[in-house]
């Protein structure tokens, strides 16, 4: 009897007339205090604002509770239930959608902490192929080791390369003095160069033993 804006009604219009007439009509039949309701949906429904999934959930449940106050009044010849029945729908999808997207994340972490629990399985392996190493005494990780790790790869393979090639060149020597005619030495090595060669292989190898102890 009382119009605000004439129909047929928008969402915003619909809105904006609950506005108007709800301290003199609406408040009435439900409770007054749901008028934080209506400004909830207008602001995030007739505003030009994007609705990520959490405002979608809270604008879902502030819906159900607006219609479910409205159906202690009457039943609108069936439309109030139907609405209801509507919203509750997409409010459960919502929920769904969102409880498979934390299982995939969940099943993400499963899998990389598989991937964790497979490497730890391989140094336990190794552990067990050298029982000494067990009794290491435990040191705390230094913040750059994960940084420096690929670096500490490379650094290992260049002391084995160089070591092997110092001992090649010493073989080298030691046939050529056994049968001159054996080989032909293009290239000499000191003693000292495959000891400081030796001694960085120590400590590779200590590095190594220290990772697999950790």
């Amino acid at each position: 009897q009382i119009l605000y804006l004439k129909p047929p009604w928008t969402l915003a219009n619909l809105l904006k007339c609950y506005k108007k007439h709800w301290m003199a009509v609406f408040g009435y039949i439900v409770p007054r205090s749901l008028l934080s309701t209506i400004e909830c949906l207008y602001k995030h429904l007739c505003t030009g604002k994007t609705v990520d999934s959490t405002t979608a959930g809270i604008l879902l449940q502030e819906s159900k509770k607006l219609l479910h106050a409205f159906s202690s009044r009457s039943d609108y010849n069936g439309v109030l239930p139907q609405a209801y029945a509507e919203v509750n729908k997409l409010h459960q999808t919502l929920r769904e959608v969102r409880a498979a997207l934390v299982r995939s994340d969940s099943e993400q972490d499963l899998s990389e902490d598989i991937m964790v629990l497979s490497e730890n399985a391989v140094c336990e392996k190794m552990e067990a192929m050298a029982p000494n190493l067990q009794n290491c005494e435990e040191k705390k990780i230094h913040p750059s080791f994960h940084v420096a790790q690929e670096n500490r790869h490379q650094e290992i393979w260049s002391v084995l390369e160089g070591v092997w090639n110092t001992m090649n060149l010493y073989s080298i020597e030691i046939f050529q003095k056994l049968d001159p005619n054996t080989v032909t030495v293009t290239a000499k090595s000191s003693f000292e160069e495959a000891f400081l060669g030796l001694q960085k292989l120590l400590a590779a190898v200590n590095g190594i033993r220290e990772g697999i102890s950790r």
